[in-house]
């Protein structure tokens, strides 16, 4: 008998253990549905189910501790389900740093009900904060940002800022000055003639728009030079501008003078702007950098604008005002343009770059050839040291120094030479020449002007020499002859050193940057 009872005890053992287990599922199906519909309510996010609320007989998952997930594309895939529950996990998905989880509600056939796909958030809900920050950065920064840009990025970006505020601060005093100058807060200004007199204005700005958009090539090779000029001749037609209120019976010719470099300044500021944010873009995100660079600029012009509207209610200075506004634009535009890093040789950093190989033997990083290069120097400057593609008139002061170097040049398809009497090296290019070969003669010019320094003690002494009349101190035909042999030599040896030294770096290298002039020796 005593089998007997073992065998009942066993069968009530186990019918209580079911009864146990039923119970526990039905807990755990009354939980996932009260959760989830606590989950699909509006403006309330409901956060993920933890284990710790059920019984622990049940099998529910815990999304938070699953070990067993897969990323397809920007998916979690949930390898795990909530079984015995008339909800299942079907996958998480990330968006911009929130996950979310989406289930669905069996029918009990294996299939799911229809319209029981649900979306549940994996977080609580951000606060207000953070949400206005998440808000302002989807407008001011790139998507991906940083990993979107370079590092050159944020200062740029930082000084454009300042530079389009103190921009809109002046503009509030300048078409006060304007309006005011040209009549319109005196009661005898006739309404037509103050429309004729400012439609005249705007038309003369829009004539030396495209007077100077001929210029168009120049802004590719001296870009930061353009650049910085362009706010310069910004500022110049703000304080022209200024001017109407000291002379208002010269409102149209000052007027217009002021328009003409405000427009030429535009000109410059959007001939530039691809390049420099292309710099800036890693990937195909050239829009994305471009639309929200010009969204902090916005924002920052109507801060100063703002700003300045509420100063000049207060009657301030004029002068005073101008002159810290416009000090406060000219170092944020410099800072700027200082900031960028291009990845192309143009004239100005080609120079550092050769300089700096020819002094220490190795070629700058791109963060430091574009620190050194020099802003001030302005491409209609005609005082360069090294000019390429000349004439031969400008080069040589008589036809025996173009013989003498002739011959040493006869495998190039370039040739470089020095002028005394200008204190200038010159760079003329054959008819078969090539880009390699102009980049060549280029360096090759740099060569001798390091050489020529080197040996006079500096280009700045050269010329003052030359200016005093002490010609003891110019080379003589023979010196010179035997200098540029030398560089010959020299270029020889470490011409292709330094193109890829200059790879290394990371620099571009195009003989389109340098400029060279149109003259071709035939």
């Amino acid at each position: 008998m005593a089998p007997i009872s073992l065998n009942k005890s066993h069968t009530s053992a186990t019918t209580q253990t079911l009864t146990s287990s039923q119970d526990a599922r039905l807990l755990v199906r009354e939980a996932m549905r009260i959760s989830a519909n606590l989950a699909s309510a509006p403006a309330i996010a409901t956060p993920p189910i933890e284990t710790a609320a059920v019984p622990t007989t049940s099998s529910l998952v815990s999304l938070a501790g699953s070990e067993s997930r897969r990323r397809i594309g920007g998916l979690i895939v949930g390898e795990e389900e909530f079984i015995d529950s008339s909800l299942r996990l079907i996958c998480c998905e990330e968006i911009d740093g929130r996950r979310w989880k989406y289930v669905a509600e069996n029918d009990g056939s294996g299939s799911f009900k229809k319209g029981s796909f649900r979306a549940l958030s994996l977080q609580s809900p951000q606060a207000p904060l953070d949400e206005l920050m998440s808000f302002v950065r989807s407008y001011v920064v790139p998507e991906g940002f940083p990993d979107s840009v370079s590092p050159s990025y944020v200062p740029y970006m930082t000084w454009r800022a300042l530079k389009h505020f103190f921009g809109g601060a002046m503009g509030v005093f300048t078409t006060q000055t304007l309006l005011s100058s040209v009549g319109v807060s005196r009661n005898r200004a006739a309404p037509g003639a103050v429309a004729i007199n400012w439609i005249l204005k705007d038309g003369a700005g829009r004539v030396g728009k495209m007077l100077f958009a001929r210029q168009g090539k120049k802004f590719d090779y001296d870009l930061k030079q353009l650049r910085f000029a362009g706010d310069l001749l910004m500022e110049l037609g703000a304080g022209v501008e200024l001017a109407t209120a000291a002379m208002p019976h010269l409102f149209l010719p000052l007027a217009c003078a002021a328009n003409v470099a405000k427009n030429v300044g535009a000109v410059t500021s959007t001939s530039t702007r691809t390049p420099i944010y292309k710099a800036f873009a890693k990937g195909e995100n050239i829009g994305d950098v471009t639309a929200k660079g010009e969204c902090v600029g916005n924002i920052a012009d109507l801060l100063g604008t703002g700003l300045s509207i509420f100063i000049s209610k207060r009657n301030p200075s004029l002068i005073t005002t101008f002159s810290l506004l416009s000090c406060g634009y000219i170092l944020s535009s410099y800072k700027e343009v200082k900031s960028v890093v291009l990845h192309t040789l143009n004239r100005a950093r080609f120079s550092v770059a050769v300089e700096s190989f020819l002094k220490t033997g190795r070629v700058p990083s791109l963060q430091e050839g574009n620190v050194d290069e020099e802003i001030f120097s302005f491409p209609w400057l005609k005082d360069k040291p090294v000019v390429l593609g000349s004439r031969l008139k400008d080069a040589f002061q008589d036809p025996s120094a173009y013989l003498a170097v002739e011959p040493l040049f006869e495998k190039e398809r370039y040739i470089v030479t020095y002028n005394p009497s200008k204190c200038k090296v010159y760079a003329l290019l054959k008819d078969q020449a090539k880009s390699d070969d102009i980049l060549k003669a280029a360096f090759h010019a740099h060569v001798l002007l390091h050489i020529i320094n080197s040996s006079n003690g500096g280009a700045a002494s050269s010329q003052e020499w030359n200016k005093d009349g002490n010609l003891n101190l110019v080379p003589t035909a023979a010196d010179l002859d035997a200098r540029i042999a030398e560089t010959c030599k020299v270029v020889a040896v470490s011409y292709g050193l330094f193109k890829n030294k200059a790879k290394e770096q990371g620099w571009t290298m195009s003989e389109s940057l340098l400029n060279p002039g149109r003259a071709r020796l035939i």
